[in-house]
């Protein structure tokens, strides 16, 4: 298919499609989603979640302790937003079951650039997936059972065609008051429009926001007189009014309210009475007009905080259901989230060094929350992201431990998501000679941010203490990693040996047995087995050597019983690995010359050289990162 005929297709889809009254409550009768409610119509373009069972995966069951959990595909960008996005779901859910939820105005609550604008444009193209029903030419949309009274029809409509009398509480406009007036009663008159939700033509979804504060015109709420039909009108005939408002646009739909809480209290007023009662005033003396949607509204904590602390406003306050939208507490998923920015750019296929956007988040994240008691805050962050921190803090406590510590407003504070890009921009754009990201122009370019940003002194102090006090020394330790298995040739092959090795050695010392090696006949005693094992321990640190010997080699006899009497991978148990590296990467005076980008001494040195950079750019660094990140991490070891 081309692309003109599939827009065509597309196109032709949307179009109104015409019925008589009568055609549309026989399809009402086979058919009940017909006059489904905005918040049933939301529901089905939301569509079912997926049920994940986190006892499965080891990071997923940290992170939601083992619970099962709903994740909606729809939602799939909004990384870390599971619970938010829970609670637009089971909103949806009671409104469209006629619960309290119906009568509510929307309210999303959160710290700037934390989503909240991206939510409710998703919530918007959502709506336009399904259509609705509406009387033809009706300027507010509305519902074609709005012509029916409850109490007089609602009988014959449930036996005729099964429409329950609790989806007959619409208010029929002035609009539909007239022209039924003018047909003399005749109802066959109305002619009924399917339609499709569009922003674009704001039908059934509208967008306001508050305006000039000492303004209380409410116009672009409810709309206003059109003067020019008032030489051929009366001033309260519905044919002289403009129904321009955004209630009048998001009938049988979704309004969205920008930063609402700006707005003067008089001016939200119809919004209680659009909300709660199901129709508005107008500005001048017509009758009601109908409202039946969502009003969505979404502004920042410290207005809502402001709005209130005011007594007056409570009965409003009393008709908000609060979602909060925190910025996202997990490194995964703010990684995520920057990748999805980025593929959103020209900067998509642009290099971005390992650990470029790690390190971003990781920051961002440590800005975001609450220092812990009687623990590192950086542990606190790898908690949060599901890691396993019991054999390397023990200070380290569960993750609900850390949430009970931080209460509810935790990731309401701290670095936007917005913010944080704009440090990755500036990053790929440091070097004028080469579009790209690594993590050394990304500590530089930070620590200038926080300098211009002119944060507070305690805050600034508290940045800087991330990067200095974490970020830089991981970063070290990691690069260092990097290099070094780049530079070995055979890194597993040499680790493997290693681990073989420590198993046989530590076997025999249990045991109390002597080795023979069997290439030299030489004897080693418990004691000298002991100094063997102790020169791959030290680099590590073991605390306990006696107790981490048997942990090994218990975890070894157990795995050779499925290998054919075989040992395992030196990866496949994370203590011995972490220990071999340590061992592996403790001796770096061979290693400097070789990933120096000075004048080699030999082509011996010059062709090690050449195969370490190569396969650095194998791991995913451009040339000149290798270059730029070998010298500093060759400056950063010589200052030690």
């Amino acid at each position: 298919m081309s692309l003109f005929t599939h827009y065509q297709q597309r196109f032709e889809s949307t179009q109104q499609e015409e019925m008589s009254l009568r055609e549309y409550l026989e399809l009402c009768r086979d058919n009940p989603h017909t006059y489904a409610s905005a918040a049933e119509r939301m529901l089905e373009a939301i569509g079912e979640p997926e049920v994940i069972d986190t006892s499965r995966d080891p990071r997923l069951s940290r992170i939601f302790s083992n619970k099962l959990i709903q994740r909606y595909p729809t939602f799939d960008e909004f990384y870390g937003m599971e619970e938010p996005v829970e609670q637009l779901v089971s909103y949806f859910r009671h409104a469209a079951q006629g619960l309290e939820e119906k009568k509510q105005i929307l309210y999303l609550l959160g710290p700037v650039g934390g989503g909240k604008s991206s939510l409710a444009e998703k919530l918007k193209a959502l709506m336009e997936r399904i259509p609705f029903y509406a009387l033809k030419e009706s300027p507010v949309f509305e519902s074609p059972l709005g012509l029916f009274d409850a109490d007089d029809d609602g009988q014959l409509l449930r036996d005729e065609y099964g429409i329950a009398e609790r989806h007959l509480r619409y208010t029929m406009s002035p609009w539909a008051a007239k022209r039924l007036q003018e047909s003399g009663g005749d109802i066959t008159r109305f002619r009924v429009v399917k339609l499709y939700p569009s922003r674009l033509h704001q039908v059934a979804i509208a967008k306001t926001e508050p305006g000039d504060e000492n303004n209380q015109d409410i116009s672009s709420l409810v709309g206003k007189v059109d003067i020019r039909q008032l030489e051929e009108f009366a001033q309260n005939d519905p044919d002289a009014y403009r129904f321009s408002g955004a209630l009048c646009r998001a009938n049988q739909g979704l309004m969205e309210f920008v930063e609402m809480f700006k707005a003067p209290i008089k001016v939200l007023h119809p919004l209680l009475t659009a909300t709660q009662e199901g129709n508005y005033n107008s500005t001048e003396g017509l009758g009601a007009l109908p409202f039946e949607g969502i009003v969505l509204a979404h502004s920042n904590e410290s207005e809502w905080q402001a709005f209130k602390n005011n007594k007056t406003n409570e009965a409003f306050i009393d008709r908000v259901n609060i979602i909060k939208v925190p910025y996202c507490t997990r490194v995964s998923e703010e990684t995520h989230i920057y990748q999805k920015l980025l593929r959103h750019s020209s900067l998509h296929d642009a290099p971005c060094a390992p650990d470029t956007l790690q390190l971003l988040s990781q920051f961002s994240v440590l800005s975001r929350i609450k220092e812990p008691e009687n623990s590192s805050v950086y542990s606190k962050m790898k908690v949060y992201d599901g890691e396993n921190l019991k054999d390397t803090d023990p200070n380290a406590k569960s993750l609900q431990e850390y949430k009970d510590a931080a209460g509810v407003d935790e990731g309401m504070e701290g670095l936007s998501t917005r913010f944080s890009f704009k440090i990755l921009s500036r990053v790929f754009n440091f070097d004028p000679t080469e579009t790209a990201a690594n993590p050394v122009h990304l500590l530089y370019v930070l620590e200038q941010q926080i300098e211009q940003q002119q944060f507070p002194q305690e805050l600034e102090d508290k940045y800087r203490g991330f990067i200095k006090g974490y970020l830089t020394p991981k970063y070290i330790e990691y690069l260092g990693k990097e290099i070094q298995t780049a530079y070995l040739e055979s890194y597993s092959e040499y680790g493997q040996n290693i681990f073989d090795r420590y198993i046989t050695y530590a076997d025999l010392w249990i045991q109390d047995q002597e080795y023979r090696d069997p290439d030299t006949g030489q004897i080693l005693d418990r004691s000298a087995l002991n100094d063997e094992l102790e020169k791959i321990e030290k680099p590590a640190g073991i605390a306990n050597p006696k107790d981490f010997r048997n942990e090994v080699v218990n975890f070894v006899l157990r795995a050779r019983a499925s290998l054919q009497g075989n040992n395992p991978s030196w990866l496949s148990y994370e203590k011995m690995r972490l220990v071999i590296e340590k061992k592996m990467f403790s001796n770096t005076e061979d290693l400097l010359p070789v990933i120096s980008f000075n004048v080699k001494g030999s082509q011996e040195e010059q062709r090690k050289h050449a195969e370490f950079v190569e396969r650095m750019i194998q791991h995913g660094y451009t040339e000149k990162q290798v270059r730029l990140l070998s010298e500093w991490y060759i400056r950063v070891r010589k200052s030690q």
